[in-house]
């Protein structure tokens, strides 16, 4: 089969779209202002920003001044040419006096390269590099680098879980314009908080990079992703229990395994998410495309799910239901499912480097129910192969043009 005109034009119209914002024409920069409204510069705390001496002292010194600041919107400013090495940190904005501060980071911050010379907090290991809790009005953003150095870390035969930076337990919060690089696993979780607005975000890591997912939203509502590019060695976009009204739009993925739902319901957890539009998305040489996940034996549903207006580019996997989700070798068949309903996929268009373009796995007990597909024509990188769909418990409809078709959906005339 062949794309029609008008899908043509819709696959060029996106792909200009793409590179669009790729381009640094296409995005808003601030610029590097070191004196914005009540700002607090790190490096009249003592900070050296030459990237070999130990700045953490400075950056709490720095941010206690702007907590403590009595102005309506303070800044802890973190100067642009600099490089500043800090150990696992913490900013708790508690007992600010201020709702609404910034972060302005036009400069470059630098884990310790040794994963032993990461210091402890509060006498344990430090799960996270950099974290954010507790904040009513929060912007983090700048021209800057926030650098995990993980690649000493991604070479240890033992399990670790060192995110580079964590937003817990607040409301109100904007990250804008930021690079992300080479995270030791999850490049940023968003963790129990709401009202969230993630913008304009180069996330990268080798391909390569284990457990490297760019940004990672856990028992967080209204969360907003977008215009930006995210490629790394796992998931460009995780999505995990309590999660609820995401959209996420904009965005470019690639390398890695795509946009996840999931893994739910692992031994047996109660766990949900719904409310999430996934729209206007190119996935280049990724893993997977768009995918839910889900353990046998768990609870919960993932409901209320849309994907649409999607290219992909030679992705393996573009579209993924797995209600059987297991990583290891052995895994005992139980009945319990995590239930599955309410997901759409539209216009969505591109090549697979995979014969099974559509994989849609579900329980026996616990069918996938209200599955809906149209406009989707996924065929195979190499011209003179085919792609096909795997369909098992599934209850939906798909419109008449969808390709490759999938069998146990109900043709729907009526498109």
């Amino acid at each position: 089969m062949t794309l029609s005109m008008a899908n043509y034009v819709a696959v060029l119209f996106l792909l200009l779209s793409t590179q669009c914002f790729l381009s640094a024409h296409c995005r808003h920069f601030p610029s590097n202002q070191g004196a914005i409204g009540d700002a607090f510069d790190v490096l009249n705390y003592g900070a050296a920003g030459d990237g070999h001496t130990d700045d953490t002292q400075a950056f709490k010194d720095a941010w206690k001044a702007t907590c403590k600041s009595s102005s309506s919107s303070p800044t802890m400013y973190v100067p642009h040419d600099k490089s500043f090495k800090l150990q696992p940190l913490t900013f708790s904005g508690e007992i600010c006096k201020s709702n609404s501060i910034t972060f302005q980071i036009d400069g470059h911050l630098v884990a310790p390269r040794d994963p032993h010379a990461w210091n402890t907090c509060d006498g344990s290991k430090c799960r996270q590099w950099i974290q954010f809790k507790k904040f009513g009005g929060l912007f983090i953003r700048g021209v800057g680098s926030i650098n995990g150095q993980g690649s000493n870390w991604w070479k240890l035969s033992c399990k670790h879980d060192k995110i580079g930076l964590v937003v817990a337990n607040s409301n109100n919060v904007h990250i804008d314009d930021l690079t992300f690089e080479d995270s030791p696993q999850m490049h940023i979780a968003f963790e129990r908080s709401t009202n969230i607005e993630a913008t304009n975000l180069t996330i990268i890591a080798p391909g390569n990079s284990p457990n490297t997912d760019g940004i990672h939203i856990q028992h967080s509502s209204n969360v907003s992703i977008a215009h930006s590019i995210i490629s790394t060695g796992d998931d460009c976009v995780s999505i995990g229990d309590g999660s609820s009204h995401l959209n996420i739009t904009n965005i470019f993925c690639g390398p890695g395994h795509g946009i996840s739902i999931g893994s739910l319901g692992m031994k047996g957890r109660n766990e949900k998410v719904e409310f999430v539009h996934v729209n206007n998305v190119s996935f280049t040489e990724t893993q997977n495309g768009v995918r839910i996940k889900t353990w046998q034996g768990g609870k919960g549903y993932a409901r209320h799910i849309v994907f649409e207006n999607i290219i992909f580019q030679g992705s393996h996997n573009p579209i993924v239901i797995d209600q059987y989700y297991c990583p290891h070798k052995h895994c005992k068949n139980k009945t319990l499912a995590v239930k599955i309903s309410d997901v759409t996929y539209n216009h969505i268009l591109g090549t697979s480097n995979g014969e099974t373009a559509v994989a849609f796995s579900c329980s026996t007990s616990t069918p996938c129910k209200n599955i809906i597909m149209k406009d989707i024509h996924l065929g195979h990188v190499k011209h003179e192969k085919k792609t096909s769909s795997y369909c098992s418990n599934v209850r939906g409809t798909a419109d008449p043009g969808v390709f490759p078709k999938v069998s146990c959906l109900q043709v729907d005339e009526n498109v």
